[in-house]
């Protein structure tokens, strides 16, 4: 009787495992999302540098009662542009949205903000990425949905299309809401 090699066994195993890992990615309900290990825990301190002609966003917005949009996003970003819109929407309609410049230069915030409007109610610069780092920003623009007691709901990672505001923002935003 001839014996099999274990190391002959090890590549074909190695990669049905890695199959698996693949296809269980790929069957979770919503796949383009990227969990947040910040949901369900307090938001981490705000630590911005003023932007001129704003409100400085701080730590005390995110605690004082009220469901904030918290809304990372640059001048050198196509998607922020593209999203603009949308948060200057929510805006109107009543919800709280404070911004956080990120690596970008006041000059180019500023022309940005000029040049589409000012949707924010408080804004903060973060040029060194310091802030984004701790909240886990892995790319632009990112947004998150903090309750009123300083808690992150959700976050959402790249630009809002009305389809996310409906079918994940506004749920995440209405569950902070009950609390």
């Amino acid at each position: 009787m001839a014996k099999i090699n274990p190391l002959l066994i090890l590549p074909p195993a190695l990669l049905a495992g890695f199959v698996a890992f693949v296809a269980a990615g790929n069957f979770r309900e919503d796949r383009n999302t990227l969990p947040s290990a910040r949901a369900g825990h307090p938001a981490p301190v705000v630590a911005l540098e003023e932007m001129p002609g704003a409100p400085l966003f701080t730590d005390a917005m995110l605690r004082s009662g009220e469901v904030t949009l918290v809304n990372f996003w640059a001048s050198w970003c196509p998607p922020c542009r593209a999203e603009h819109p949308l948060v200057t929407q929510l805006a109107e309609e009543g919800l709280t949205v404070l911004g956080v410049n990120y690596r970008d230069t006041p000059e180019r915030a500023a022309a940005f903000l000029e040049d589409l409007g000012n949707p924010y109610d408080a804004l903060g610069a973060d040029p060194r990425a310091r802030m984004g780092l701790d909240w886990g920003v892995v790319g632009l623009p990112e947004t998150f949905v903090v309750d009123g007691d300083g808690n992150i709901v959700m976050r959402h990672a790249g630009p809002l299309t009305e389809e996310v505001i409906e079918e994940r923002l506004r749920p995440a935003i209405e569950r902070a809401r009950r609390g």
